[in-house]
């Protein structure tokens, strides 16, 4: 298994209540590939440097987790299909 790290960004109006399900449903994705979720660090709101999809914020999560490089591949597909998110990047740190 490999090491992963994928940062992904979250629109802010979205609200507290949905949140913590969307973060939910990624970590249980790559839980229900075989992979196994290591930390999850909710960053909060914060402002971008520049516009970015017609908004000035986001809400950042950082999810670290160790898997095959489909589960990776597969999650980057799902959030990149996703309304929700506004942007993710995903980087192999071994």
């Amino acid at each position: 298994m490999r090491k992963y790290e994928i940062t992904y960004i979250l629109r802010p109006d979205l609200g507290d209540e949905a949140i913590p399900g969307l973060v939910e449903k990624y970590s249980q994705q790559v839980v229900d590939q075989g992979g196994q979720v290591v930390n999850v660090n909710n960053w909060g709101k914060r402002r971008f440097a520049y516009e970015l999809g017609g908004r000035m914020e986001g809400y950042y999560v950082v999810m670290r987790f160790d898997s095959e490089s489909p589960v990776a591949e597969e999650l980057r597909r799902v959030m990149k299909l996703s309304d929700d998110v506004l942007r993710s990047l995903v980087v192999c740190v071994n």
